[in-house]
This record gives structure tokens, sequence and C-alpha cells, in this order.
């Protein structure tokens, strides 16, 4: 029998499928259901910026000079004690869930600036829970800020935390930087032990009758993982972090790409939402049974087999990917009668 078991962030995890930030773990029942699915741990909801400052009442410096700009930019953001639970029901959750579950409960802040930060890292460490995932979901909209001072702050941002708390820190990027190498690997020197890649921009829309800018949510499928699985593929082994690959997870077949790339464990939510938390199970099921009908003993057995290292042609991560998917499309369209 294949054995799922590994490990993330140092910590014990019983199979590499882990729930993502979502709304769903707002509910204990939630987070007891997907123990019982297989999910090997979960993270929770995302505790927001902006609802720690509203109890501050303090922006620090990249956040304010935005909002300052507009006085009606406030007016974009939910009522924050609808949208979440606050900050004291974020930690009764914690502690809930370590007493009602045995799979690891990492904390999630979303968020780029320090202020408030570090104290909220304490006492989601104090409150239980086994890592911490700090979220960096943050669009720089300010053209005089660089991108060599916003990689800065956030470099620093890992460093601060990381001396005031022992738990494991993951941090959740965006693909929108410059060098993903360079900035990926200054963040495990500052004090990152996991890599989440990567985190979905929800894109507004415009109303062209009303004049408005309107939120949209859409769900990932599969194809949305191609982008993190080429970059994991690329620093497997060349940036020394557990990577978690999220966006786009929906069946067994995209578990095992990501850990053929390099993933120590697979992130899903939207397949959870579409679904049902159930519906791990059996992405779970068929994963072992892809192993098992492969011969592959272990999850770490698979890891980093389609690596950019280990594959037979490493420029198809590269350049030449583009190059031959642009004569691919070129034949088909020479060809379509």
């Amino acid at each position: 029998m294949a054995d799922l078991k590994t490990k993330y962030l140092g910590l014990d995890i019983k199979t590499p499928l882990v729930a993502s930030a979502s709304a769903l773990s707002k509910k204990l029942d939630n987070i007891k259901a997907m123990e019982d699915a297989g999910l090997g741990a979960v993270v929770l909801y995302s505790l927001f910026e902006e609802e720690i400052i509203n109890e501050q009442l303090a922006l620090d410096h990249f956040l304010s000079r935005g909002s300052e700009s507009f006085a009606e930019a406030i007016t974009y953001y939910p009522d924050l004690q609808k949208y979440n639970t606050g900050p004291d029901k974020y930690l009764q959750l914690i502690r809930t869930a370590k007493e009602a579950v045995d799979i690891p409960i990492i904390g999630s802040i979303n968020g780029v600036s320090t202020g408030g930060w570090i104290k909220y890292a304490m006492l989601i460490e104090e409150a239980g829970a086994d890592a911490l995932e700090l979220n960096m979901y943050f669009v720089p909209a300010d053209p005089s800020i660089s991108s060599e001072t916003l990689e800065k702050a956030h470099i620093e941002l890992v460093s601060d935390i990381r001396k005031t708390i022992k738990i494991p820190l993951a941090v959740k990027l965006s693909p929108f930087y410059s060098s993903i190498p360079h900035f990926t690997a200054a963040l495990v020197k500052a004090g990152a032990k996991g890599l989440v890649l990567f985190n979905r921009f929800y894109q507004p829309d415009l109303d062209i009758e009303a004049l408005e800018v309107v939120p949209k949510l859409e769900l990932s499928d599969s194809s949305d993982m191609l982008l993190p699985l080429r970059w994991i593929a690329i620093l497997y082994d060349r940036v020394a972090a557990d990577f978690a690959l999220t966006s786009g997870v929906h069946s067994a077949e995209d578990i095992v790409k990501s850990l053929m790339a390099g993933s120590t464990v697979a992130m899903t939510a939207s397949a959870l939402v579409k679904h049902g938390v159930r519906y791990a199970s059996g992405m779970i099921e068929e994963l072992a049974q892809w192993m098992n009908d492969y011969e592959y003993k272990s999850v770490d057995q698979m890891r980093g087999t389609l690596s950019q290292k280990n594959v037979a042609e490493p420029a198809a991560f590269e350049r030449a990917n583009y190059m031959k998917a642009l004569t691919l499309f070129d034949n088909r369209i020479m060809y379509t009668g």
C-alpha cells in the first residue's frame, strides 16, 4: 500500500492534500469533516490586516499612503465585523480546533505591513497553531514605490516575525515579482520555512451601466495550476524550502503533478467549495490507487521527479516551452480545414 505520509514545515502530515485558507474553515464542523475526509492539515481562513488596523486605528506606511489619497476607498472594504469573526474569535477557533482534531492547524495572516502583525503572530502561536502562513496579498498601485523597496519590506516583515515566534512560518506569494528565484531565496534566508505558490488575485470587473467597479469571484480549475507548477519545478532543490502548490488542485492527477514538480503538499479550496469537503476523500483514494498502479511506494519517492533539475529537457520550463507552444499552435491553424 502506498505511503501517503509526508512532512510539511516540519509537521507530520498524513496525506499530501491540505486545505488552503477559505471561508470553509470558519466552522469547526467543517474542520472536523476535513480531517475525516483525509486532508493532512488545514490552513485557517485569513485574519485580514484591515481588521487588525480597524482595532488599532493605525495604518503602516505602504497601505496608508494609498488609502489617504481616496476618501471613498474605505467603502470598498466589507463590513469586517460580518466578514471575519474577529481576532478574539479567530484565536478561540484555533484553540477549539486543536482540541477537536489531530491534524495540524495553520493560522493565516493576510497583509504585508509590520504594525501589529508581530502581536497577532504571537497570539496565534499562543493559541496553539502549529504554524503560521503569511499571506502577501498586496497590489502595489503607487508608482513611487519601487519593486526593490516593496520586496525589502516583505523580507523585513518575514524576518521580524521569525524573530518573534517559534512555530514554522510559510509565506504565500503572488507570481508578480521581477525575479521569483532571487526573492524566494531571500525570504527563506529571512526565516520562511515554506513557500506557498501562488496566491490568486481576484480581479474586479467593471459595470459599464452603473459606472462602478464590482468585485468578482471565480473559483479555480485545473488549468490554474500550470503557473505554480512551472515555478515550483524551477525552484525545487534550488531554494531550500518546503513548497505548497495552491490554485487549481481539483483531482488526484493534479496532486501527482504537484508532487512530481517538487511540492511537499498540494493545497485545495475551490474543489471543496464546488463539491463539498467529502470530495477530498475521493481525491486521496484515487491518489493512493494511482501510486499503487505505477508502483510508487511513497509520496517522497515521487517528489521532484519532474522538476527542472530532473527532466531530460530542462529548457522546457523556460523559453523553449514558449517557442514550442507557438509552433504547435501554428501547426493547428495550418491544418484546420
